[in-house]
């Protein structure tokens, strides 16, 4: 395999690693126009990253990251929001990479609480070989609110 580069990935040409989050994560249907905008907004504003790990030109894995406020710990903290690898270059060292990486965009910024919320066995593995810890004082709870159509003007 081809050297591995980690890039960070400008607002402006966020289109080819959305696409890779998009067949892994969203079986392959598009993201909507405004969250592709908003992340755009919030990738110029630095309150979030997206990483792309490159072999000539092709996208091998993307990680995106989201910086946000804690009142807490007085400071910011990152939260790796995705984290993805192509299947066939899996175990080849490339979400080491990417996480690595983003640690490093991390301590740039002075930050040194960085969670990632995980679904399976897998990715546990993976994130507990690099060091994390499931978090015992916490507890994760979600919920779904109802949107209703956009309001119109009267």
């Amino acid at each position: 395999m081809k050297p591995v580069e980690v890039a960070l990935v400008p607002a402006t040409s966020l289109a080819q690693p959305l696409m890779v989050l998009e067949e892994a994560l969203r079986d392959g249907e598009p993201l909507p126009a405004d969250f592709a905008e908003s992340l755009r907004r919030a990738v110029e504003a630095r309150d979030a990253e997206v990483l792309a790990a490159k072999a000539e030109d092709h996208i091998l894995g993307v990680a995106a990251i989201a910086y946000r406020l804690n009142v807490s710990a007085g400071g910011l903290f990152a939260s790796i929001e995705d984290l993805y690898v192509r299947p066939e270059t899996r175990l080849q060292g490339i979400g080491r990479a990417l996480l690595e990486a983003a640690h490093e965009r991390c301590a740039e910024r002075g930050i040194s609480y960085v969670e990632a919320q995980i679904e399976d066995d897998e990715a546990e593995a993976f994130y507990a070989a690099l060091g994390y810890e499931p978090e015992t004082a916490v507890r994760v709870l979600s919920g779904t609110l109802p949107i209703s159509g956009r309001r119109t003007k009267s």
